[in-house]
């Protein structure tokens, strides 16, 4: 029987055959924490007494970069140290959001197996990694040992068909999977999304469909590996010239389920309050006013997500009595927004932007909405509690989506501007 893609790279970890529901140990080959988790990690490592980490390790400074508060200050001064302790590696405040930022520096490559102590880990895989999130004491438990166990998922695989109408983007497309799959649909599975859809989709695109894979319950997702991941590749100093291999499954391999879904006639999707299931076509929803609009986050805080808001932008003014709030995921897609003139654009609109991080999609600063207010957000969660009111309401779209309901201030079917 052939295998999956999870079958296969975890087989390789293991160093023995495996097949879905098996049980091994693997070895890991990256690791990570960022500062809303690393705290209980650092803990963990020094009641267990370890001397030394036996697997490749980074923290990220970024669901409260910059610190909002003593408490989380004391949280930074605590990682710095132990940085320095343990002579590992740490992207400080303002460096980017951990899913954007550890890509984007070289740390992932296919076939990895890559923990992190933050649930959206998955968005890995669009490079051909098993990448999942785990709790900050089983990441310990990896830096102490270099290994963890692992249950071999089942693998549902989806393959997404027709071409995106103008004005859909991969966003609207993972929200629409996961309306149909539904938020618990896919726990504990592996996911490997393929198609002609999947195939004409930027690099942008796919680590925004893996990203949202967990928002389903899976444990990972993968795209496949093409010329556009190799390309992506190679773009990176600290990867190109690396050998590294690429898993594609066997025509053969056995899937729970096999999903086709055919998007050349999807319209825009809005996630309404307060589950990422509850989605409707954005024609399906009265005109609902808003009073913040939010683009960033590791799931669309990406350059091309930028440049698809600042096209709609243009010389238009947001919509008095709207907070605009941009968010790039990285120091070096803000540098990239600057040399283009996107940060212009935005600034002259009236859109306020902030240091790249996590901030307003955790709800931990930088746009805490009020009592009763409506929020539309680029984000991948919108719970109850999500931006740091449970008093809110938020809906998540795409960034087109986001921009043109900020100039309306009302929800508002991005179509009309292209």
């Amino acid at each position: 029987m052939g295998k999956t893609i999870a079958e296969k790279i975890l087989s390789i970890h293991a160093g023995r055959d495996l097949k879905a529901g098996d049980l091994a140990i693997c070895k890991i080959d990256f690791v990570f924490a960022q500062d809303g988790t690393s705290s209980i990690v650092i803990d963990r490592i020094k009641e267990l007494k370890v001397r030394q980490l036996k697997a490749k390790f980074c923290m990220v400074l970024d669901h409260s970069a910059p610190s909002p508060s003593e408490g989380v200050s004391r949280v930074h001064k605590k990682m710095r140290s132990f940085a320095k302790d343990f002579n590992t590696l740490l992207y400080d405040v303002g460096c980017g959001v951990c899913h954007q930022i550890i890509p984007e520096e070289g740390h992932i490559l296919p076939q990895a197996l890559v923990l992190g102590a933050d649930s959206h880990t998955c968005t890995y895989g669009a490079l051909g990694a098993f990448a999942t999130g785990v709790g900050s004491t089983d990441l310990a438990i990896a830096l102490a040992t270099g290994k963890n166990w692992f249950k071999v998922p089942e693998t549902i695989k989806i393959i997404v068909t027709g071409r995106a109408p103008l004005g859909v983007f991969a966003k609207d497309i993972i929200l629409y999977i996961i309306k149909e799959i539904k938020a618990d649909g896919a726990t504990y599975k592996a996911i490997e999304f393929s198609g002609p859809a999947i195939d004409r989709m930027d690099m942008d695109g796919r680590f925004t469909v893996c990203n949202m894979a967990v928002e389903m319950g899976a444990k990972a997702a993968f795209m496949p590996f093409d010329k556009k991941t190799s390309d992506w590749l190679k773009s990176k100093a600290s990867i190109n010239g690396k050998n590294y291999k690429f898993f594609k499954p066997d025509k053969d391999a056995k899937y729970e389920a096999i999903l086709e879904v055919d998007i050349s006639k999807l319209p825009p999707q809005i996630a309404c309050p307060h589950a990422v299931d509850n989605v409707v076509s954005i024609d399906k929803l009265k005109k609902i006013k808003i009073d913040e609009a939010f683009l960033g986050t590791c799931t669309n805080g990406r350059l091309n997500d930028l440049k698809v808001a600042a096209s709609i932008l243009g010389p238009r003014k947001i919509a008095l009595g709207i907070k605009f709030i941009i968010a790039p995921a990285s120091r070096a897609i803000f540098l990239d927004a600057l040399k283009l003139g996107l940060i212009d654009i935005f600034v002259k609109a009236g859109a306020v932007i902030v240091a790249p991080g996590c901030g307003p999609c955790v709800g931990t600063h930088n746009g805490i909405p009020a009592d009763e207010e409506i929020v539309i957000s680029s984000a991948n969660r919108n719970f109850k509690g999500r931006m740091g009111n449970p008093q809110a309401f938020i809906y998540l779209a795409s960034p087109a989506t986001v921009t043109a309901s900020a100039i309306k201030g009302y929800i508002t079917d991005s179509r009309e501007f292209f």
